[in-house]
């Protein structure tokens, strides 16, 4: 779970990012993202609908996973990002681990919250 200063509190927190915020979208989530220079720190939210699965263990679960993974990546990011992943495939419940931590990346590189490894970059100039 991320701290408490990292949480959105209550749904209409997360009316700012809905209504000016930037959306991408994965293979299994979206990312909708908007900078607020009015924080100090990031605040994520994963929202997993009913319609993933019906049982609130497993769509805990999924929550868990993608927090984790979140947690992991932005420990270094300080601009202050609002951050809303949305699942959109029941197929996280049973992603390995290091494909759903890629697709996260693969996400907040696109929106450009992290930077892109130097290797990532060397490989893009050869293509």
């Amino acid at each position: 779970m991320l701290n408490k200063s990292h949480r959105f509190h209550g749904r209409g927190s997360l009316k700012f990012v809905y209504r000016f915020g930037q959306t991408l979208r994965g293979d299994s989530l979206s990312l909708k993202f908007k900078e607020n220079p009015r924080r100090l720190t990031y605040r994520c939210a994963v929202i997993v609908s009913r319609k993933i699965d019906h049982s609130a263990v497993v769509r805990n679960r999924i929550r868990r996973r993608v927090y984790a993974e979140v947690r992991a990546q932005l420990n270094s990011v300080k601009t202050p990002y609002e951050l809303v992943f949305t699942v959109t495939s029941g197929r996280v419940k049973d992603l390995p681990s290091p494909q759903l931590k890629s697709q996260i990346s693969s996400l907040l590189k696109q929106a450009k919250i992290i930077n892109w490894p130097v290797h990532d970059m060397i490989d893009q100039k050869e293509t």
